[in-house]
């Protein structure tokens, strides 16, 4: 028992002496720092697949990213509000059409998102 005690006093003391350095060390930014509203993986793959290529339309980011009608659609809206994606509703014949463009104000979020990601990466490798 007397060892045990003496084990747990000595990990408590190298826990306590070794946590101060880590946190004076580490020097990135915290993760909540992402942005939100590009953090999620529909609204992510949504301004990515944008970001190379001009416009998509509704059905082919549906195709892409294999997602429903309705969650493409509550996650298009979200970008749009935001201002990160531009939405261009048509018809074609008697068919509506709806296609999507990456806003520059979306580019610059897109590269600010991947950047800070990056950061937490590298910070993670060591």
């Amino acid at each position: 028992m007397d060892k045990a005690r003496k084990t747990r006093e000595q990990e408590s003391t190298r826990g306590d002496v070794a946590r101060p350095r880590a946190r004076a060390e580490r020097t990135e930014r915290p993760i909540h720092e992402l942005d939100p509203i590009i953090h999620e993986r529909i609204r992510l793959g949504i301004v990515s697949a944008l970001a190379v290529n001009d416009r998509l339309s509704f059905n082919e980011l549906k195709g892409i990213l294999q997602t429903t009608d309705g969650n493409l659609s509550v996650h298009a809206r979200k970008l749009e509000e935001a201002g990160y994606v531009e939405c261009d509703k048509h018809f074609e014949g008697r068919m509506p059409k709806t296609d999507y463009r990456l806003s520059a104000s979306g580019r610059r979020s897109l590269q600010r998102y991947l950047d800070r990601m990056e950061e937490i990466i590298k910070n993670a490798r060591g």
